[in-house]
C-alpha cells in the first residue's frame, strides 16, 4: 500500500492503539491517514500545522493528539479528531526543531538545530529538562527507561546521555568523523547503535560511551538515515539508496534488504501498534505501508537467535565518569510554573 504525499516527508508516526499514520510535510502541513490491510489509505486530515516544514510528527496522550515541530521553531498539539489547534508553543528552541520522541505517556522530548534537548510534560504544559547537549542539530533520541536517560545523536558526530533524575548531560561520546543520523537500544539495553552519513553503523556499550565498542561497515559508502529496532537481535535500516535492510546486531550482518523506494533516500521509519505493518516514507514523496509479515516470509527471515559469544555484562547503571566538552557537562532543570504551550 502506498500514498504519494505529494510532498517531501520529513516524519511519521502510528497511533498508540488505532489503524492511524501521520505524515510531516516540508510544506508545514501534516496527514492523517486511517489504512486497513489491501486497501489504498484514507486520508482524515490535511491540517497546516506551521508556516514554515514540519520537521517532526507524534502521536501523545494515548493517540488523542498529535503533536508537530517545525523549523519555525514551534510546537503545535492537534486534536486527532477535529484536527483542530489544542495548544501551541512559540519559540520553544533557539533554532529549528529537527527531532521529536515520545519519552513516558505524559513526557516528550524535542531536539533542535542548536544542538539543545528539551523534555517537555504535555499535560501540564510544562518544559521539565533542558541540555546543552550537541554543538550541531539533534538528529534522532532514544530513551533508556531503566535507566531514566535519554540518548541523543548529532550533526556533531557524538552521542549524549542525558540524565533525568540529575538534570544533567552525564557524558557525550567521542567526536567521530561522520555525523549520526540515527539511534537505538539492543540486546536488553547493553548496547546502543547509530547509524552514520557514511553508512557505517557505530554500537556503543552502556556504561561505556566514549568510544564505540565496533564498527559495522555493510551499509557503507551508503548514508544510513533511519533505524528501527524489530527485536533485541535485529534491525530495520532505510538507507539513502532507497533501500530498506533488516540486519543483525552481534554477530553484525545485513540479512537482506527487505523493501524499497526504488533509489530515493529513505527518511522514516516507523512500526503499527500491533506490529503488522512497517510504514516508511521517502523522498520519492511517499509514504508506504509494508506488511510485515509478509516482506519478512518473502525474505524466507526467521528470528536469530542471540550470538553466544556477546557475552558483555555490562550494567545499566555504568556511567563514564567525567566529559572532555565543558559545553556537554550541563543540563537545566526547569521549574513546573514555566509555560509549555502559550494558549490558542
Amino acid at each position: 500500500m502506498e500514498v504519494n504525499l505529494d510532498s517531501l516527508p520529513f516524519g511519521l508516526d502510528f497511533h498508540p492503539s488505532d489503524q492511524l499514520v501521520a505524515a510531516a510535510l516540508i510544506t508545514g502541513h501534516f496527514h492523517l491517514y486511517r489504512y486497513t490491510a489491501d486497501t489504498v489509505p484514507q486520508k482524515l486530515l490535511d491540517v497546516r500545522a506551521h508556516d514554515d516544514s514540519c520537521r517532526a510528527v507524534r502521536f501523545i496522550n494515548g493517540g488523542q493528539a498529535i503533536i508537530t515541530g517545525s523549523s519555525d521553531h514551534s510546537i503545535l498539539a492537534t486534536d486527532v479528531e477535529t484536527g483542530s489547534p489544542i495548544a501551541r508553543l512559540e519559540n520553544s528552541h533557539e533554532d529549528a526543531i529537527y527531532s521529536l520522541i515520545n519519552v513516558t505517556e505524559s513526557t516528550i522530548a524535542s531536539g533542535g538545530d542548536e544542538g539543545c534537548i528539551k523534555v517537555w510534560d504535555t499535560r501540564q504544559r510544562t518544559l521539565c529538562n533542558s541540555f546543552d547537549a550537541h554543538e550541531d542539530y539533534v538528529s534522532d533520541m532514544t530513551f533508556a527507561s531503566d535507566a531514566m536517560k535519554l540518548l541523543g545523536t548529532s550533526g556533531d558526530g557524538t552521542l549524549s546521555v542525558c540524565n533525568l533524575r540529575k538534570n544533567t548531560v552525564q557524558t557525550r561520546s567521542e567526536f567521530s568523523e561522520e555525523e549520526l543520523t540515527s539511534v537505538v537500544l539492543m540486546k536488553n539495553g547493553r548496547k546502543v547503535v547509530c547509524g552514520s552519513q557514511s553508512g557505517t553503523l557505530l554500537l556503543y556499550s552502556w556504561g561505556y560511551f566514549k568510544d564505540c565498542s565496533d564498527r559495522f561497515t555493510g551499509f557503507s559508502p551508503n548514508s544510513v538515515d533511519a533505524l528501527l529496532k524489530l527485536d533485541e537481535e535485529r534491525i530495520i535500516t532505510g538507507s539513502e539508496n532507497g533501500l530498506i535492510s533488516l540486519a543483525g546486531i552481534l554477530p553484525n550482518r545485513i540479512i537482506q534488504p527487505i523493501a524499497e523506494h526504488s533509489e530515493f533516500s529513505i527518511e522514516g521509519l516507523a512500526l503499527s501498534h500491533d506490529r503488522k505493518f512497517l510504514g516508511s516514507i521517502s523522498h520519492d514523496l511517499k509514504l508506504k505501508l509494508w506488511d510485515l509479515d509478509e516482506i519478512l516470509q518473502d525474505s524466507k527471515i526467521t528470528a536469530t537467535q542471540a550470538d553466544a559469544s556477546d557475552s558483555d555484562n555490562d550494567e545499566m547503571d555504568l556511567d563514564n565518569k567525567g566529559t572532555t566538552n565543558k559545553g556537554a557537562s550541563k543540563g537545566h532543570a526547569v521549574s513546573s510554573s514555566n509555560s509549555f504551550f502559550a494558549d490558542l
